[in-house]
């Protein structure tokens, strides 16, 4: 552990305005009891503050095909695991992104492990993301179905039994293949009007052409 420099934003409870939960504090004076004032409501009291020890963590980025190597400082002691997300800056950009693997070793990969640990973090953007949707034709010909490929941000909903409308297409969703690492669905298809996948949970979108004549494998 060490201390905050001054100006250094950290978290604490605030005595003011939020004694239960933390709020963004700024290091107006550092020292084994540093001053700090609240960025909510302004309140300046004394507390003991300490940042937590970090080192420099591999990360790899990957998104549509292709990727990139960076770093992240990490707490050394901090526990990661597969499906988390966190902020990383690349040379493209400010990024979200979900950890899809953890290397501890030469070839050996573990679900969850201590950031000391790890040797290289294997990440997949998630805050904007391309989404490959199967269309079905309404005319019955199943030779017909094809695929295309919509970018939307991470967070948008793709929800059975809705009609969505991306430029001149025009679908309503039949079902949706869930991503593995995807956290907290019932199970990998949904099927069932009002089932909701996140786009950047979905592997894959079925659709029914709603601008022609659709044949359906759901």
């Amino acid at each position: 552990m060490s201390l905050p420099d001054a100006g250094e934003r950290v978290p604490l409870p605030c005595p003011s305005c939020s004694p239960d939960e933390p709020t963004v504090h700024e290091v107006l004076k550092p020292g084994g009891h540093s001053t700090v004032r609240c960025t909510e409501c302004g309140q300046v009291h004394k507390e003991k503050v300490e940042i937590p020890d970090e080192i420099d963590m591999d990360v790899v980025v990957s998104q549509d095909g292709s990727s990139v190597s960076t770093t992240v400082s990490a707490p050394k002691e901090a526990d990661i695991a597969l499906g988390e997300e966190f902020i990383v800056d690349t040379p493209e950009a400010i990024q979200l992104v979900r950890i899809t693997g953890i290397e501890v070793g030469p070839d050996e990969r573990v679900d969850e492990a201590v950031v000391n640990d790890v040797q290289t973090v294997w990440t997949r953007v998630v805050d904007n993301v391309a989404v490959n949707v199967t269309v079905h034709p309404k005319d019955g010909k199943r030779e017909d179905t094809r695929s295309i490929t919509v970018n939307v941000p991470g967070d948008y909903e793709f929800v059975v039994g809705e009609t969505e409308s991306f430029g001149d297409e025009e679908v309503k969703i039949e079902g949706l293949v869930v991503r593995a690492d995807a956290p907290e669905y019932r199970h990998g298809k949904l099927d069932h009007p009002g089932d909701m996948v996140y786009a950047k949970d979905a592997k894959r979108v079925y659709a029914r052409d709603q601008t022609s004549t659709a044949w359906s494998a759901w």
